[in-house]
C-alpha cells in the first residue's frame, strides 16, 4: 500500500511503455527525496531499472545532478525558489509529483509560502500532468485542501482564489480576541463532491485484515504545586517556578507554556533555552511503562528540548533518533527508549518496525499530520510489511485537567473531517 511504490509504478509505465520524453520532478521532504525514492526502486523488479536522481546537496551538487540523464529527478521543497529560478524558461518537467503534498496548503497565489508561491509560476503554465500524494490531505480542516487542489485544477473545483473558496464555504466568526473561520452547513459534502472525480483514496483496511491499534491512555495527576502554578499561567500569563518568572504574551504562547508544564517543566524565557522543571510525573508514568514492557523497544514522542533533555536524564540509555547513530542502532534492533520528535519522525523513516510495535506519546502536540505520521512508522501497515502478527500499542500520557486532554480533543475533531473526506472519495458516503 505504499504510494511511493504505487507513484513509481505508474511512472514506470509512462516513461517505460508509453515513452514520455519529458522528465518527471518529484516534490519531498529532504529526507524522502534525498533516500526513500531513489534506493525504493531497487526493492522491486519491476522498477529495477528506473533511474531517479536527487537534486539535493550543496549548489554544485544540485547543478552536476541535473546535468545527468534520468526519467525521475527529486527535490525537496526548500529548494523550489532556486529551482524554479536556476531553469527559468528552460523548466524540462512535464510531470509533477507532490508526496506530502500538505506542503502546498499555504498557497494563496499572490500570498502565502515563498515555495508554493514559486512552484505556482510553472504549474499551469509548464506541467502537463500534477499528482499529489498525501495521507493526511485535511489535517487542519477543509481549508488544507485549496492550496493542494489549485495544483490539480487551476482552481476550478474550488474557486480561483483563497478568498472566494473562503468566502463560498466559511463564515467569519469572533471567539474573545481572535478571528476566525467556521465551515457553513454543507460545506463538507459539496467540497466532496466538487473533489470526487480527481481524488482516489486506497485504505489498508479495505484490503487486508489489519488489527486496529490498541490505545491506553495514562492519566496523571499534577502535584499541588505544579497545579496552582499551571494554573496561574491559564489565568494570568505568567508565573513564577523556582523564583524565576515564566512569561507568555499572548494566547499562543501560553498554549505552548500550558504544555511544557503539562509535560514537566517551562523556558523561563521566550526564545530562550533556560528551563525549569514543575514535576516529574509524566516522567514516573513512562518509567513505569519501561519496566512493564519487558525488552521490546518504546518508540516515545517529545516536543520540547526541555522533554528530549529530561527523558535523557531520566533515561541515559535512551536513543535520539535525531541521531544518525543512533537511529541506525534503532534499525537494528538496540535499545528500549527510542525518543523521536513528530517534525522529523514523520516521513522518510523505514525500518522501525523490524523490532518496535509500540508508541508512546509523552507530549501531546496539535498537529494531527505530524501525529499520525509517527504512528504510521510502526503502524499495522508496516507490521503487515515486515511480516509481522502482532498488534501495535499506542500509550498516550495526559496530564489530567489540563491543555493535554483539549489537544486530544482537537485532535480526534480534525481526524472526523478528515475520515469523512477519504471516506467520501471511496465512495462510501
Amino acid at each position: 500500500m505504499g504510494k511511493t511504490t504505487m507513484a513509481l509504478t505508474h511512472l514506470e509505465v509512462l516513461h517505460n511503455l508509453l515513452g514520455e520524453s519529458a522528465p518527471t520532478l518529484v516534490l519531498a521532504p529532504l529526507r524522502v527525496a534525498r533516500d526513500v525514492w531513489p534506493t525504493e526502486v531497487g526493492k522491486w523488479d519491476h522498477l529495477s531499472g528506473l533511474k531517479v536522481v536527487p537534486i539535493v546537496g550543496t549548489l554544485a551538487e544540485r547543478r552536476a545532478a541535473l546535468r545527468q540523464d534520468a526519467p525521475i529527478y527529486t527535490t525537496n521543497y526548500e529548494q523550489l525558489p532556486w529551482l524554479v529560478a536556476e531553469l527559468g524558461r528552460d523548466w524540462p518537467f512535464g510531470t509533477v509529483v507532490a508526496d506530502e503534498s500538505t506542503k502546498l496548503k499555504s498557497f494563496r497565489l499572490r500570498q502565502g509560502g515563498q515555495r508554493a508561491r514559486a512552484l505556482g509560476t510553472v504549474a499551469h503554465t509548464k506541467v502537463e500532468r500534477w499528482i499529489n500524494l498525501t495521507g493526511t490531505p485535511a489535517s487542519n480542516g477543509l481549508a488544507d485542501l485549496w492550496g493542494q487542489t489549485w495544483f490539480l485544477d487551476a482552481g476550478e473545483r474550488l474557486g480561483r482564489t483563497f478568498s472566494s473558496f473562503q468566502q463560498r464555504w466559511f463564515r467569519p466568526t469572533r471567539q474573545g480576541q481572535w478571528h476566525q473561520w467556521v465551515q457553513l452547513p454543507g460545506a463538507q459534502e459539496d467540497i466532496h463532491k466538487r473533489l470526487s472525480d480527481i481524488c482516489l483514496t486506497l485504505d489498508p483496511r479495505d484490503w487486508f485484515d489489519l488489527r486496529e491499534p490498541i490505545v491506553n491512555v495514562i492519566n496523571v495527576e499534577l502535584p499541588p504545586s505544579a497545579r496552582a502554578k499551571y494554573r496561574e499561567m491559564e489565568r494570568e500569563l505568567f508565573t513564577l517556578i523556582n523564583s524565576q518568572e515564566v512569561s507568555a504574551v499572548n494566547a499562543a504562547a501560553r498554549s505552548g507554556k500550558c504544555l511544557q508544564l503539562a509535560n514537566g517543566a517551562a523556558y523561563t524565557a521566550e526564545g530562550g533555552g533556560t528551563w525549569v522543571e514543575a514535576h516529574t510525573e509524566k516522567l514516573d508514568a513512562l518509567e513505569e511503562l519501561v519496566e512493564a514492557t519487558g525488552d521490546d523497544p518504546l518508540l516515545v514522542t517529545y516536543l520540547f528540548r526541555s522533554d528530549l533533555a529530561r527523558l535523557m536524564r531520566r533515561f541515559p540509555h535512551a536513543l535520539d533518533l535525531a541521531q544518525a547513530d543512533d537511529m541506525a542502532k534503532a534499525k537494528a534492533g538496540k535499545g528500549k527508549v527510542w525518543l523521536g520528535h513528530p517534525a522529523s519522525m514523520g516521513h522518510g523513516v523505514d525500518g522501525l518496525q523490524e523490532h518496535c510495535n509500540t508508541v508512546v506519546v509523552f507530549a501531546q502536540d496539535w498537529n494531527l499530520e505530524y501525529h499520525d505520521q509517527v504512528i504510521e512508522r510502526v503502524g499495522p501497515m508496516r507490521q503487515m510489511q515486515a511480516g509481522k502478527d502482532r498488534p501495535v500499542f499506542i500509550h498516550y500520557i495526559v496530564a489530567h485537567k489540563t491543555i493535554d486532554e483539549l489537544v486530544m480533543l482537537r485532535r480526534q475533531g480534525k481526524r472526523d473531517v478528515q475520515e469523512l473526506l477519504m471516506e467520501y472519495m471511496k465512495g462510501k458516503t
